[in-house]
């Protein structure tokens, strides 16, 4: 059964109303004013009070807030980082529950948004390229002949967690909320693969989309990635059709697409058109010079990159939110308890643990944590959290992964386009 939505949390106050009246001017000008001057930190874990870093000079106009989503079916809650291409992230406290609805689900778009497939069931999706038979089906034939399977797997955006970035880093300046967990419905990937027969030389794939490039070139792909044929081969990449048992919606790439999970979001192709097999690593556009690429030795933030120095972005980093309560919640005077919920994840790995820290990361405590449902689901934590006093909070998160990786306090390895950025999320409440 799905968690209460943080939204709708009685220990949690309205995001979209608290955080407003939290993290305001005039709000933190009052806060400031009750406990001393302390000021909530950046949402992204950055060392520089959220306060200082919106607040202008006296004499200048206040800075202008977030912009909150307006599309069809979507949560009101949702916040837009870019228009063209349409982007929106979603704060992390509507991330609490624990299969993501349709409605919460973070937005990435490359190119046009195509119109929806007046006859879904004849959308046509062809395998070629390395293959002993070049393969056309109709998503209609796929339903039919092929064998469904539903996994509750992340899906999460390669700039997730980009704003922690000192100095910014290019593109979408993503908190948390690059980040779902949704069902989804489809054949594994590789079944219509073996259906197609690789040839020896296969080792790479190359995925083509029904989106028009924003110059509206028809001949120019918005954008076309690829992975390591091991990782196509995974039974949980999958070609899917249905979110949450829906139909899959339009603005999340129906009526099929790609889900490559733990990669980043972008190799999970949208519209899905044809999955080219290639002898060499694909070079389409999104895989090559810095995009979605990592350094290899670390460069100084900032400076000049070499694209010689960089690797696919592959498996995500790990990563925990709280998403109850939300940031900026304010809890009645003598609050003696607080009751957290949050998520983990870590790319094709696990969550060994998620701690908890009230003291600016000086001592920690374990979070209860959950088991994932399948590979590739997040993993759901609880805590409980004891308040010796009245007054502001500091909650942070910290994740490690199987392997013993730990989230860092701040976005680290700087590279230009701010990939791998997942610092411990914070979030600010205030009790009396």
């Amino acid at each position: 059964m799905a968690r209460e939505s943080g939204r709708d949390a009685p220990n949690g106050n309205n995001f979209n109303t608290s955080r407003r009246r939290f993290l305001g001017s005039s709000g933190l000008a009052a806060i400031g004013a009750v406990i001393g001057g302390a000021t909530p930190l950046s949402r992204n874990g950055g060392g520089i009070p959220q306060a200082h870093a919106q607040a202008a000079p006296a004499a200048s106009p206040p800075a202008k807030g977030p912009q909150y989503l307006k599309y069809p079916g979507k949560h009101e809650g949702l916040v837009v980082l870019g228009e063209k291409p349409l982007v929106a992230e979603t704060p992390e406290s509507l991330l609490d529950d624990d299969t993501t609805p349709i409605e919460k689900f973070y937005i990435r778009n490359n190119g046009q948004i195509p119109e929806e497939a007046k006859d879904p069931d004849a959308w046509k999706i062809t395998i070629d390229g390395e293959v002993n038979n070049k393969l056309e089906i109709t998503l209609g034939e796929l339903k039919s002949k092929y064998r469904a399977v539903t996994r509750r797997m992340v899906l999460e955006c390669g700039g997730n967690g980009r704003a922690g970035f000192s100095p910014p880093a290019r593109g979408n300046q993503w908190n948390n909320g690059g980040a779902g967990c949704a069902e989804w419905t489809g054949v594994p990937l590789a079944d219509l693969l073996k259906k197609a027969g690789l040839k020896p030389s296969a080792k790479y794939t190359a995925h083509y989309a029904a989106d028009l490039h924003l110059s509206g070139d028809p001949n120019k792909p918005s954008l076309s990635r690829g992975v390591r044929l091991e990782k196509a081969m995974d039974p949980n990449t999958m070609i899917v059709w249905a979110m949450n048992g829906k139909p899959l919606p339009n603005i999340h790439g129906g009526p099929v697409r790609l889900v490559v999970p733990g990669w980043s979001g972008s190799a999970s192709q949208k519209w899905l058109t044809r999955i080219t097999i290639r002898d060499r690593e694909h070079d389409g556009p999104g895989m090559t010079e810095f995009s979605y690429r990592t350094p290899i030795k670390p460069m100084v933030p900032g400076g000049k990159a070499d694209p010689a120095n960089f690797r696919i972005l592959e498996s995500m980093p790990v990563r925990s939110i709280i998403t109850n309560p939300a940031n900026g919640a304010k809890f009645a005077a003598g609050t003696k308890e607080l009751k957290l919920r949050g998520a983990s994840w870590a790319g094709d790995l696990t969550v060994k643990q998620v701690d908890i820290s009230t003291d600016f990361g000086a001592s920690w405590q374990r979070a209860t944590l959950e088991k994932p449902k399948n590979k590739y689901d997040w993993q759901r934590w609880t805590a409980t959290l004891k308040l010796p006093s009245d007054g502001y909070f500091e909650i942070w998160a910290r994740a490690t992964d199987s392997k013993g990786a730990m989230q860092p306090h701040q976005a680290g390895f700087w590279n230009p386009q701010g990939y791998g950025g997942n610092a411990m999320h914070r979030i600010a409440v205030l009790v009396g």
